[in-house]
């Protein structure tokens, strides 16, 4: 089975290619889902979590306040050093648990820190990286979310940067310009090449 990471910056349009993918036959691994998942009321990363940032981080149903969270590593270094020991080696525990039950040619893990977390380059055979103008992404993220330019600048100042993601990539995705037929397109002819030996 074929390991494929995929990922790209906030509004690059991963997602839509997570999706596109998908339909040609992958099994999708989301982190963010699985983030998601650790971290509602009672899931199993809340306790390490309250113990370590205080009961204020839990929302008034015992999930994460993800909005206190993100401003709270956004502001402080060592906070977000925190969380990510607290909640890595959980997603990757899981990650690897549904890899596992697929029966799939190809498992994508979907990745949005992929680049940046130093780690995913030895656990994939190929890293997928889907790209977009700094504008775009912007543009994108105050269509879908409505956050204010400041708050998408701050992501992205997070994010590693458009050229870092091309360089550790084994193929990119432009997905700037492009109509979501065109850009199914690139993701059919890239499946073909990665996958063609293993579907034939």
């Amino acid at each position: 089975m074929r390991r494929i990471g995929l990922t790209g910056g906030i509004g690059s349009g991963k997602s839509t290619v997570s999706a596109l993918l998908q339909a040609l036959g992958a099994a999708i691994v989301d982190t963010d889902a699985i983030a998601r998942s650790l971290t509602v009321a009672g899931g199993p990363a809340m306790p390490a979590l309250v113990q370590a940032f205080g009961p204020d981080m839990a929302d008034a149903t015992g999930a994460l306040d993800r909005v206190r969270m993100r401003e709270r590593v956004f502001a402080d270094a060592a906070a977000k050093r925190v969380l990510e020991s607290i909640l890595h080696p959980l997603i990757g525990a899981e990650c690897e648990r549904q890899a596992g039950l697929a029966e799939a040619p190809a498992v994508v893990f979907d990745v949005p820190l992929l680049v940046e977390s130093g780690r995913w380059r030895r656990l994939v055979d190929k890293v997928l990286v889907v790209d977009a103008s700094t504008q775009t992404q912007r543009e994108r993220v105050t269509a879908r979310s409505g956050w204010s330019d400041d708050a998408i600048r701050a992501v992205i100042a997070q994010q590693a940067t458009r050229a870092a993601r091309r360089a550790a990539a084994d193929a990119v995705l432009f997905n700037d310009g492009v109509t979501v037929q065109e850009l199914a397109g690139q993701v059919q002819s890239l499946w073909d090449r990665w996958l063609g030996a293993a579907l034939r």
